[in-house]
């Protein structure tokens, strides 16, 4: 098998250092609880092996070739975006309206400090699969992703071989370069999770991250 993996490794490092969505979904979630930016993480990189089988097998081929497929498919991630930046900023309103009314049945005191979020009070499987979920669908409704496995991918492949199997090759060097990089990206979120605990900064956070989902999503559905 032949294949260009210095100049692969170096996009793909390029990659995912650039933020984009699954960023923000990782770091808010590791934000949230360790296990959840896991669980997204793990979601991001198998909306990736969706996109790559895809690419392999030749159908994310009739999506980029059809412009009303793709079109579909930007929409719908652009609709989720939005939707996981409405949830943010409303949970940051409804947050700060009970702090308030906190504060005045405990005669205006406030100790600045909120140990639990909701995501610690959560079952562990429901901080799983809500991280999850997040993750998968962020990246496998990202046309973007599925362009990558066709269109940049195929550079770094060369004749002489199978197509397929560089493309699952290189593919999966992508994924596991992934896992490794969101891991060590949740383990410096995490140690967040103290200092977003107060209330005020919390309620800045979720109103900041909500709004930058839906700027994304915006601008995704906007992007020709």
């Amino acid at each position: 098998m032949s294949v260009d993996l210095v100049g692969f490794l170096g996009v793909v490092l390029v990659g995912y250092v650039v933020p984009g969505p699954d960023f923000l979904v990782v770091v808010r979630s590791a934000t949230e609880h360790p296990a959840k930016g896991r669980a997204a993480a793990l979601g991001a990189q198998s909306g990736l092996c969706v996109h790559m089988l895809a690419a392999a097998v030749g159908l994310s081929l009739i999506a980029a070739r059809s412009p009303a497929v793709y079109d579909a498919i930007k929409l719908l991630g652009a609709a989720y975006l939005v939707h996981l930046g409405v949830r943010a900023v409303l949970a940051a309103r409804r947050a700060a309206r009970e702090r308030a009314a906190g504060r005045e049945a405990a005669g205006g005191v406030e100790d600045g400090t909120d140990p639990r979020t909701p995501q610690e009070e959560a079952p562990a499987h429901g901080r799983w699969r809500s991280g999850f979920t997040q993750g998968f669908l962020t990246n496998v409704l990202n046309p973007k992703a599925a362009l990558f496995f066709l269109s940049i991918l195929p550079q770094f492949v060369h004749g002489g071989g199978s197509t397929s199997r560089q493309i699952f090759f290189l593919g999966t060097l992508d994924i596991v370069i992934g896992v490794a990089y969101w891991f060590a990206l949740v383990a410096v979120a995490a140690r967040l999770r103290a200092f977003l605990a107060r209330p005020k900064v919390r309620h800045r956070w979720e109103l900041t991250t909500g709004w930058l989902f839906i700027a994304i999503g915006i601008g995704v559905a906007a992007a020709a």
